[in-house]
């Protein structure tokens, strides 16, 4: 590790990059060009301390976790990222698989989300926290097994109960595409990750349709901003899509919420109260 070295790049990386670059206000009064050192370790998730004695060569050897979390901070270029592991002494590779811990925060943002549905999935589309409205609205993924609360599984192998694929939502087979070319484009992140390796066998082996959508190589799609689920007991909701990324963890939420004032808005708002019983079982 050349911690002298190491911190000369940490900086002159840091004093390149503007505020408005990674979303952060300019703010008076900036005695150094670029990010402040508290701006970079919040970015990269560890402490200002930690971050300040790296720069000042007195750190500790930086473990593959903090190197990553400072390559997306400052944004380095692949073969920056990879001087970066040199520097440090840790050799460059794949991170060993998706990260399934969802960051307290967002578990936070989750429940404070009363009004709408909303999930978070990892980079294979596990879905790996929910809240209380999801699970009425789609599933309660508390009730199955981990493996079938992956949506790749669910929309490719089913169930599909009483034909309605993937919650009988209105864009199955485009969300059956985006995912598959999400997935090829996770391989390559993760290419020794045995969860991974073990989805993909098991999608080959279970689905056509998702070999040949496998076997295209396609990495990229247009997401779709709004979808209809048909739900058993209420009906059609149609809903409002957004996805944000948690680029920390490669993982997503999705929120799903509703036209103030339309009948959807209705329907959502009896499955908040309805949850996840089922009212159409006789006691």
């Amino acid at each position: 590790m050349d911690r002298r070295e190491l911190g000369d790049f940490l900086r002159s990386r840091r004093e390149r990059i503007t505020p408005a670059e990674v979303g952060l206000p300019a703010g008076p009064r900036r005695r150094t060009p670029g990010l402040r050192r508290e701006e970079v370790a919040q970015l990269a998730f560890i402490s200002t301390e930690y971050y300040t004695r790296l720069e000042q060569a007195r750190g500790p050897h930086p473990s593959r976790e903090v190197l990553a979390g400072l390559a997306r901070a400052l944004r380095l270029a692949d073969a920056e990222r990879d001087h970066l592991h040199h520097l440090a002494g840790v050799p460059p590779g794949p991170p060993p698989g998706p990260s399934r811990e969802v960051r307290q925060s967002i578990l936070d943002l989750v429940h404070r989300l009363p009004q709408a549905a909303a999930i978070v999935v990892s980079a294979t589309h596990e879905v790996i926290a929910w809240n209380d409205l999801a699970a009425a609205l789609m599933e309660d993924f508390s009730a199955v097994p981990r493996r079938d609360r992956n949506l790749l599984r669910r929309v490719f192998l089913g169930p599909h109960p009483e034909g309605r694929r993937l919650y009988g939502v209105s864009d199955a087979d485009e969300f059956g595409r985006r995912a598959a070319q999400d997935l090829r484009a996770a391989a390559a992140r993760y290419p020794d990750a045995p969860e991974l390796i073990e989805l993909v066998a098991e999608l080959l082996a279970g689905s056509e349709e998702f070999t040949e959508l496998w076997n295209s190589h396609d990495v990229a799609a247009a997401p779709t901003f709004r979808k209809t689920f048909q739900h058993p007991l209420v009906g059609p909701v149609t809903v409002n899509c957004d996805v944000l990324d948690i680029t920390d963890r490669d993982q997503r939420v999705v929120i799903y919420t509703t036209v103030p004032g339309s009948p959807s808005e209705g329907a959502l708002r009896l499955l908040s109260v309805i949850g996840t019983q089922r009212m159409d079982i006789a006691p």
